[in-house]
């Protein structure tokens, strides 16, 4: 089955554009989803015309009204160079994406919120099992950063976080949430998606098995990382994230993209 990637484009600009409708979206999802917490979680995308800087969301917008015209463009100095009305931009969002994207050449976006079940499950300090297939998609590709020093203010702690990440598409914050990379937005919407479930699907695993005094089955390895090889790689999570985008379209009849 022919599974079309990520559309192409030989003018930058007419790629930054797509990509600013394509983040707007991703904040549409995450509100959608209720990864909003207050004014906390950023997403963030990597600019085409100038890659030393990215796309944010203004500090203070609720993630369900964010259009393409309120995101601001920042530089790797943390000032605002272009973008909406709202210029503010949130000090821990600028401390772990600058981190990220200057480390990471490969990203193009990286997405940060303090979901629930990402939140609780990161209160244990632990990797997840691989207790299914979905989970198959983060095998010996994610990590868990065991360092909290309260909110992200200091340079140094957005190169720690970077520095742990690695080359893995997520990390678990430990006493904090849920970080996700990826080399499209559309995959790194979905790993967060699929990450926060998996939190609440072994937090309900977990307890299900200690009540009744055991632990939960595990995949073996082998098994593990061949599944991996289809539901991990960064076309399954480009195509598995198109139902999310398409329905965010549909419900707002685009609005997004203003």
């Amino acid at each position: 089955m022919k599974i079309l990637g990520p559309p192409t484009f030989d003018d930058k600009f007419e790629e930054r554009v797509y990509l600013k409708g394509r983040l707007a979206a991703a904040f549409r999802i995450f509100g959608k989803h209720g990864f909003d917490e207050g004014v906390a979680g950023h997403i963030t995308v990597r600019d085409p015309v100038d890659p030393t800087t990215f796309w944010v969301n203004p500090f203070g917008l609720a993630f369900s009204l964010i259009k393409a015209s309120d995101l601001i463009l920042v530089n790797h100095e943390g000032k605002v160079i272009d973008g909406g009305p709202n210029r503010n931009i949130n000090a821990a969002a600028f401390m772990i994406h600058s981190a990220i994207h200057a480390a990471r050449p490969d990203v193009i976006c990286a997405a940060h919120s303090h979901s629930l079940y990402g939140r609780t499950f990161c209160a244990l300090g632990r990797p997840l099992d691989i207790i299914s297939q979905d989970a198959c998609a983060f095998y010996n590709d994610h990590v868990v950063y065991e360092q909290f020093n309260g909110i992200v203010l200091a340079e140094d702690e957005g190169k720690n976080i970077a520095a742990a990440l690695q080359n893995k598409k997520a990390a678990l914050l430990q006493n904090h949430g849920l970080l996700t990379v990826g080399r499209t937005i559309d995959e790194c919407i979905f790993w967060f998606v699929a990450l926060d479930k998996l939190c609440h699907s072994q937090l309900l695993a977990d307890a299900s098995a200690a009540g009744r005094g055991g632990q939960t089955i595990k995949v073996n390895d082998a098994d593990a990382a061949f599944t991996y090889k289809t539901v991990g790689t960064h076309m399954a999570g480009f195509f598995s994230a198109r139902p999310l985008f398409d329905v965010i379209h549909k419900e707002t009849n685009g609005e997004y993209l203003e």
